[in-house]
């Protein structure tokens, strides 16, 4: 028997129905400038860490005491190559770095484009518990890097997109390839995820909001076509860094489109009506601003949507040197409303 709607908030909201009140929740929302999250972590490596499921689980929920609308698990969008074969180290001030970057058709052929539940069961273990220590209180968001994004970090180039274009030019075949295996496993990834139980998902794709228009429709945008049309059963979020082709963005099947700064909620809501959209408050004035200043920009995206088919966010991940302050006064903005 299929599953019943969910009745949560955020659920309801990206479904596009009729709602309470915007609902609210942040990227990056348990992080370091979480003094709780500091506290878990207690100094350890990245990834042994987020393959602590007790652990991840505790900083999952941090953001839970702030009364936030969903939870987002914790852990890298490099899970899933590490997954397929590829192994990671977290650089201080670099990011994920790969051990042996991929540059031949041998190298590539290491990846495994189906890898197995079990080669990510860390993940499907901080699902459940997470689950079962909300017991029903908040939904669950996972998540996946979209090919363009995750290859770069397997190509160790991240967002030099100068080299990244240049790798794509000189070993096109094995750039090509790279993207495929890529879309393959994230979709078998997301399928198990949703299968067992989470309750949304959001499809990463950090850089590719710097790709020129022929690019992005190359590298970028089938590859969300393909995975938000495979991957169903739960409203499904676009999230590319503030990314200037909302129309090629809208087209994808994405339920929910989180917008950067350079859109403006209002038109968006006018031009695609069947979207529901995510944002966009600005990160920056959350980790510099004041609570004051915060709870305004809370307010005036709120103003600006009425607080239907809209999911109060900013346009990219809470900074590390954001103040509690002004994640408590972004939170009690978005519920006491307008």
């Amino acid at each position: 028997m299929p599953a019943a709607p969910s009745e949560h908030l955020l659920v309801r909201a990206a479904r596009g129905e009729r709602v309470e009140r915007a609902p609210v929740w942040a990227m990056r929302q348990a992080g370091r400038w979480d003094p709780e999250f500091r506290r878990i972590r207690d100094g350890a490596e990245f990834f042994a860490f987020s393959e602590d499921v007790e652990k991840s689980a505790q900083a999952s929920l941090c953001p839970r005491r702030f009364g936030v609308d969903a939870i987002i698990l914790f852990y890298d969008i490099t899970t899933l190559p590490l997954a397929m074969g590829l192994h990671f180290e977290l650089k201080p001030n670099i990011g994920p770095s790969p051990d042996r970057p991929i540059r031949t058709p041998e190298d590539l052929l290491r990846l495994n484009p189906e890898p197995a539940p079990e080669s990510y069961d860390h993940i499907r273990k901080l699902l459940k518990r997470v689950k079962e220590l909300l017991a029903g209180e908040l939904p669950v968001i996972v998540f996946a890097g979209s090919p363009f994004t995750v290859a770069t970090y397997c190509i160790g180039t991240g967002k030099n997109m100068d080299a990244t274009r240049a790798f794509a030019a000189e070993r096109p075949a094995v750039w090509d390839g790279l993207l495929d295996r890529l879309r393959n496993a994230t979709v078998g990834f997301l399928k198990t995820l949703v299968a067992e139980g989470a309750d949304v998902y959001q499809l990463f794709d950090s850089w590719a909001g710097l790709l020129t228009p022929e690019e992005y429709a190359r590298w970028a945008q089938p590859h969300h076509q393909h995975i938000l049309n495979t991957v169903t059963g739960v409203p499904k979020i676009l999230f590319v860094k503030e990314c200037p082709y909302l129309d090629a963005m809208a087209a994808t099947g994405a339920d929910v489109i989180s917008l950067g700064l350079q859109h403006d909620l209002v038109a968006a809501q006018a031009a695609y009506p069947h979207l529901v959209f995510q944002g966009n408050i600005s990160e920056e004035t959350m980790r510099l601003g004041t609570p004051e200043q915060v709870a305004e920009a809370t307010r005036a995206c709120l103003r600006a949507t009425g607080g239907q088919r809209h999911i109060l966010n900013l346009n990219h991940g809470v900074g590390k040197e954001t103040p509690v302050a002004n994640f408590e006064a972004y939170i009690r903005a978005a519920k006491e409303g307008v």
